[in-house]
């Protein structure tokens, strides 16, 4: 992949978009690629993906901190109970992304979350869908932005987020 790479200050090689910032290079360097397990780390992934709809990695990586504070660092127990109070507190925190459907959104999923526990978990269910095999690319416009089991996984995530969770304590505005 050497056309595709940037080799930084440190002589580690790097995409170009890692490139940029400390801020993506600490990301690439830590946690790009990585395997995410566990219910809560899986739930904020899942959060921070549907706010960064629209926008750009960058943007939702520097408010992270702030999302994580905002959201009791994505416990889905804690946020499963918010309230219509906690929702105004989200809506008027500048260190978020304050879009009324997404916020809403993550505390319906935070019951969702709750609700898969019945059948093993949000971690089993999201890693029910890994591939059997693993690609291999050699360039960086090799790197799929998508798979198959990556759209069923994302069909599946909105048929079991979208279900009525019975969570009446943040009515949602369609």
């Amino acid at each position: 992949m050497s056309e595709d790479l940037v080799i930084g200050v440190d002589g580690l090689a790097r995409p170009f978009w890692a490139s940029t910032n400390a801020m993506l290079r600490d990301y690439y360097d830590s946690e790009w690629g990585m395997p995410v397990t566990g219910e809560q780390a899986l739930f904020e992934r899942l959060c921070l993906e549907g706010f960064q709809s629209g926008l750009s990695w960058s943007t939702i990586l520097a408010k992270r901190e702030n999302f994580r504070a905002a959201f009791c660092d994505f416990d889905p127990q804690l946020v499963a109970g918010f309230t219509e109070h906690d929702y105004q507190r989200l809506m008027s925190n500048p260190g978020i992304v304050r879009n009324k459907l997404k916020i809403r959104a993550t505390i319906n999923n935070a019951q969702a979350t709750l609700d898969l526990r019945k059948s093993g978990g949000l971690s089993e269910f999201i890693w029910s869908f890994k591939p059997d095999s693993t690609p291999e690319p050699t360039t960086y416009t090799e790197i799929p932005t998508q798979s198959i089991e990556s759209k069923a996984l994302a069909n599946a995530l909105k048929n079991v987020m979208s279900q009525d969770t019975g969570n009446s304590s943040v009515p949602a505005h369609r």
